[in-house]
């Protein structure tokens, strides 16, 4: 018997970041691939963790979040932003910002529409549009500061476009999204009415600039789906909490989507979260300045054996230029850098709709403790003595 797959699940790949992380793993390799950290959460969120888990709050929790936690989220929101949402109608707790960001298109755009994504991308933007059935429209950040041509972002605007994904801190690249960019895109929605759909789970690692969120833009409260989580900031990628923050219209049709994916969140872990966004301010900044040093030890260590690099001004993650290193390719590069040199990074064309334009490109991660980055700077410190002689393919 042959199966027919849908047409839709052929338009992509499976995640290359997390094959990175099943390589490193097969080769014993330092994974400077995929984004999670190697060092401990807070105490205070995991001893929550556990208290319910041993009080028993093991059962469903509200489909669209555990009141405790929604009512928290809209405390920080306020806190941070300025923002005022409704806990009861206007918040969305997911499994994760990655399960927000497909519910709400799923919620939000219909086939025949399209979706603008700026590239390069989290892998999970154009995957995300086709599962909704829209297509996805792609416009360049362009290096090395990462900026867009605001004129090819007006030409991707017309009477098809749905929604534009706004990521920022932004994952691959660093970037951080100046306010004069921001209120561009913001300009541009109100005259095509677009909603925006921000992914802003980097917002409090910044080392550059400010964290502007979109909905504080002018006429953009009512239009834009704010998605952030726990994962990055409280260094528990592994419980899958995240949430949308929108206007009820919006949360009414993503609350449904999320029902019937999900049903809800893990519910201890909803209870960690709210102890986690009533952190002090002191937390935020220590998270951030603790980054900046990591930022600032790898980098530098990454251009001296040989990247070229693209210093980032938020998240995690800092592009290189591998050209240098003569490979044809950012996949055989990176598979060789993992089995003879003990490093894993991911191939820049993973997050480019056209994957020549990422061909010479790696991304590497710092979400590590010291010692982690000092054995793969080590490792990296082998890496021309083992490249090998003739075309590198």
């Amino acid at each position: 018997m042959s199966i027919r797959v849908s047409q839709k699940s052929q338009r992509f790949t499976e995640s290359v970041i997390r094959e990175m992380t099943r390589l490193a793993n097969a080769h014993g390799a330092v994974n400077l691939s995929q984004g999670f950290p190697d060092f401990p959460a807070p105490d205070v969120i995991k001893q929550e963790a556990a208290r319910a888990v041993m009080s028993d709050v093991n059962q469903y929790a509200v489909t669209w979040g555990a009141k405790r936690l929604r009512d928290a989220l809209v405390a920080k929101q306020q806190r941070f932003s300025g923002l005022s949402f409704d806990p009861e109608r206007e918040v969305v707790v997911c499994c994760g910002a990655t399960e927000c960001m497909a519910a709400t298109m799923m919620a939000l755009v219909d086939p025949g529409d399209e979706v603008i994504v700026f590239e390069p991308y989290y892998e999970n933007y154009g995957p995300d549009a086709i599962l909704s059935g829209a297509t996805p429209r792609f416009v360049r950040l362009r290096e090395p500061d990462w900026s867009f041509d605001p004129a090819e972002l007006e030409g991707a605007f017309n009477n098809r476009t749905r929604a534009i994904v706004v990521n920022t801190p932004n994952n691959p690249t660093g970037k951080v999204f100046s306010r004069p960019e921001l209120e561009s895109i913001a300009a541009l929605c109100r005259k095509w009415d677009v909603l925006a759909i921000t992914d802003e789970i980097y917002e409090h690692i910044l080392f550059e600039g400010e964290h502007i969120s979109m909905a504080t833009l002018e006429g953009m409260r009512e239009r834009t789906v704010t998605i952030s989580g726990l994962s990055k900031t409280w260094s528990v990628t592994g419980w899958r909490i995240g949430w949308c923050l929108a206007p009820p219209e919006a949360t009414n049709a993503i609350r449904k989507v999320h029902d019937f994916l999900t049903v809800g969140a893990p519910a201890p872990l909803q209870e960690a979260a709210a102890v986690a966004l009533a952190m002090p301010d002191e937390y935020y900044r220590q998270l951030a300045e603790g980054y900046r040093e990591k930022r600032a030890y790898l980098v530098p260590a990454l251009a001296d054996n040989g990247f070229g690099t693209f210093t980032p001004h938020g998240a995690y993650y800092c592009m290189t230029d591998i050209s240098s290193f003569g490979f044809a390719d950012d996949v055989t590069f990176a598979r060789f850098l993992i089995t003879e040199v003990g490093v894993a990074a991911v191939p820049g064309s993973s997050f480019y709709s056209d994957p020549s334009a990422g061909s010479q490109r790696l991304r590497f991660h710092f979400a590590r403790r010291r010692e982690t980055l000092e054995a793969a700077v080590e490792k990296l410190q082998n890496l021309k003595a083992r490249l090998p002689a003739g075309p590198r393919r």
